[in-house]
C-alpha cells in the first residue's frame, strides 16, 4: 500500500487523538481534580493552551489567505474553507458526571467504557477528516491554477510538520 503524504496527515491525526482520548480516559479512571492545584495551570499532562493554538492557526489561515490573493468572489468559499478545518474540542476534557460515572465502575467496566470511547471518537474523528478534505477539495476548485500552485506549495511546506512531529518550523 502506498502512503501519501495525505494518508499519513490522517494517520497522524488518528495516532494524536487515540492518544488524546486514552490519557483523557486515564484521569477520568483516576478521578483526577479539574485542574492542577499547584498553580491553577490548564497545561496538565502536556495539554497545548487552546489559545496559543487559535492563535497559531488564525495567524497561518491570515497568511494563506493573503499568499493566495483571495478575491471578494473567493471569500465565500474561503469561509466555508476555514470553518470546516475548525476542530472539534467536545471530546477533550470529562465532564464533572463523566468522572462521577468512572468513579463508580470497577477496572473492567473502565476497560470497556473506555474502548468504547475510543472506537466512537476514531469514528467521529473520520468524519471530520473527511468532512476537511471535501471542503479543501471544494476550496481548490474554487481557486484560479495560480492560486492553486500558491495552495499546493504552502500545503506541501505545512504537511512536513507531520513527518516531524510539530508545527512547521521556519
Amino acid at each position: 500500500m502506498k502512503i501519501t503524504s495525505k494518508t499519513s496527515a490522517l494517520i497522524h491525526h488518528i495516532v494524536l487523538a487515540s492518544v488524546l482520548a486514552a490519557a483523557g480516559a486515564s484521569v477520568m479512571a483516576q478521578g483526577a481534580p479539574a485542574g492542577n492545584q499547584a498553580g491553577g495551570s490548564e497545561h496538565h499532562m502536556g495539554q497545548h493552551d487552546p489559545a496559543k493554538m487559535q492563535a497559531w492557526v488564525a495567524k497561518r489561515q491570515a497568511e494563506m489567505k493573503t499568499n493566495l490573493k483571495i478575491t471578494p468572489a473567493q471569500e465565500g468559499a474561503w469561509t466555508a474553507y476555514t470553518t470546516a478545518l475548525q476542530p472539534s474540542m467536545q471530546h477533550m476534557r470529562p465532564t464533572p458526571e463523566q468522572r462521577a460515572e468512572f468513579d463508580q465502575l470497577t477496572t473492567p467496566q473502565r476497560i470497556d467504557k473506555m474502548r468504547a470511547m475510543r472506537a466512537q471518537h476514531m469514528t467521529e474523528m473520520t468524519a471530520a477528516q473527511d468532512k476537511r478534505d471535501e471542503a479543501t477539495k471544494t476550496f481548490y476548485a474554487a481557486l484560479t491554477p495560480e492560486q492553486q500552485k500558491v495552495f499546493d506549495a504552502e500545503h506541501q511546506k505545512h504537511s512536513m510538520k507531520d513527518k516531524r512531529g510539530g508545527p512547521p518550523m521556519k
